[in-house]
């Protein structure tokens, strides 16, 4: 039902960023995806090593507060 109604300027630029967000992170998830598979090969490797957990945990926490420092942006308008 809520699809009839007409998308005001709030529901537009959401859209937007949404869209914008999401195929940004799927570049850059399929570059990441690219370089491991890489590197992997080069030191000639048949398949890539196992990722260990702290390595994971390390990678979350960068993830983390890589958002935490987009959402600063929202909350701050852009502007410091």
């Amino acid at each position: 039902m809520t699809s009839d109604l007409p998308q005001t300027k709030e529901q537009d630029w959401k859209v937007r960023v949404y869209l914008l967000s999401g195929l940004a992170g799927l570049i850059v998830g399929l570059l990441a995806a690219y370089f491991y598979a890489r590197v992997a090969q080069e030191n000639g490797a048949d398949k890539p090593a196992r990722i260990h957990t702290m390595d994971a945990l390390k990678l979350a926490v960068s993830v983390l507060s890589f958002l935490r420092q987009i959402t600063d942006l929202g909350a701050k308008g852009g502007e410091k």
